[in-house]
């Protein structure tokens, strides 16, 4: 696989542009997971494209150059009739813009896309692994239906990127290994990169938005409004450490998901914020208690603002850093683990600080997407080599 670095400027056969279009189940994911990644390609001079179904980041995503196809059928959830629908319409949508690559992204929409990708001839089909959505602990028939239907997908494509090697590993018997290559996952780390005096300013101001004293600590976790997120557990060690310090949760409802979760006592829930440098800035403590992730994104978000962090002992919190070195590591499920390690750091000011230090450096040397943007560049160009594709330099 090739090397992590921004390749020449691509162009198509008889120098026109190349026609790149990324593939995700809502729009959302476009902005929220891969507004860097977009950029890069729009930066490199390809007319970018992203595909999904429609929704409220639409203008944001056309705001920064790329242009948007609705699949108005394509739903999370795999539904039959449904996924026949945005199976055709997505054929139809490649058909019409004919793109020289197709990058896919998401459980379900790696697997059509891949699938659909080569049946409608796009000459280069590159899949990103975000996370397997099966787990250890989940029933034997789950976990024969993800990895039978990752192994079937990958077959389709010309390379798979991985967000961590535990998923790689997984899938080595279905991918060969010249074909795969784990990436990792990056942030925008120049959102981060503010100066002291004006991030002191701006967690004054968000504190006293949300009614917090100076010497009150903030925990927050960030993420979909899911059970799978730990939102139980985090709601139950709130309740248990009440009165040592105030619990918030950032992040969008998700009622199309099937453990959508309502209420909990102990923690305020604020919906989604567009402001989340301010809101990292404010925040004392961060938690992520997840069940399943690919590469955490918000916790690595937390780790670029400099902030001490409990994270799940799983596969995708694991990559963000070591136990008592960068952070603090919980099993997931287990509130009472939870527990004890969020009230290390609230009482353990000297800890939160360690920490806070450590993982503000590894962001800085570990966690910028624009690097992770390079890889998927110099994918498109290795494939295309390979392929003897009409690609030009220039």
């Amino acid at each position: 696989m090739p090397e992590s670095r921004i390749p020449p400027r691509l162009r198509g056969p008889r120098g026109r542009p190349l026609r790149v279009a990324h593939l995700t189940t809502v729009d959302m994911s476009l902005h929220l997971l891969l507004a860097t990644e977009l950029k890069v390609d729009l930066e490199a001079g390809f007319e970018t494209y992203g595909i999904s179904a429609p929704g409220p980041y639409v203008p944001q995503l056309e705001a920064i150059g790329v242009r948007h196809e609705p699949l108005h059928a394509l739903t999370r959830a795999w539904e039959p009739r449904a996924d026949a629908a945005a199976a055709r319409e997505l054929l139809a949508v490649l058909s019409r813009i004919r793109p020289d690559v197709l990058h896919t992204h998401n459980p379900k929409t790696g697997v059509l896309g891949r699938v659909l990708g080569r049946l409608a001839r796009v000459p280069v089909v590159v899949n990103t692994c975000h996370g397997l959505w099966a787990q250890a602990h989940d029933p034997l028939a789950k976990r024969a239906f993800v990895l039978g239907a990752e192994a079937f997908a990958a077959r389709f494509s010309h390379a798979e990127l991985y967000q961590n090697g535990e998923d790689r590993r997984t899938l080595a018997r279905a991918v060969p290994a010249r074909r795969s290559r784990v990436v990792g996952n990056g942030v925008d780390l120049t959102r981060f990169a503010t100066d002291p005096g004006e991030r002191a300013r701006t967690r004054a101001a968000l504190r006293a938005e949300l009614g917090v004293g100076p010497d009150e600590l903030l925990v927050g976790g960030v993420g979909r409004r899911v059970a799978e997120k730990g939102i139980g557990e985090y709601a139950e060690a709130a309740r248990a450490l009440a009165g040592k310090a105030r619990f918030v949760w950032i992040g969008p409802d998700d009622p199309d998901k099937p453990d959508a979760h309502g209420a909990e006592s102990g923690v305020a829930f604020l919906g989604p914020r567009g402001d989340m440098p301010a809101v990292y800035a404010a925040l004392d403590v961060f938690v992520l208690p997840s069940y399943r992730e690919g590469f955490s994104r918000s916790a690595m978000e937390a780790a670029a603002g400099g902030l001490p962090m409990v994270l799940s002992d799983i596969r995708g919190c694991r990559e963000i850093g070591t136990h008592d070195e960068h952070l603090l590591l919980a099993p997931p499920g287990d509130a009472r683990a939870l527990t004890s390690a969020l009230d290390r750091l609230l009482t353990e000011p000297g800890l939160r600080e360690r920490l806070g230090a450590a993982a503000r450096r590894r962001a800085t040397a570990q966690f910028d997407q624009r690097a992770v943007a390079a890889v998927s560049l110099a994918t498109y160009a290795a494939v295309a080599r390979a392929k003897g594709l009409p690609w030009t330099v220039g």
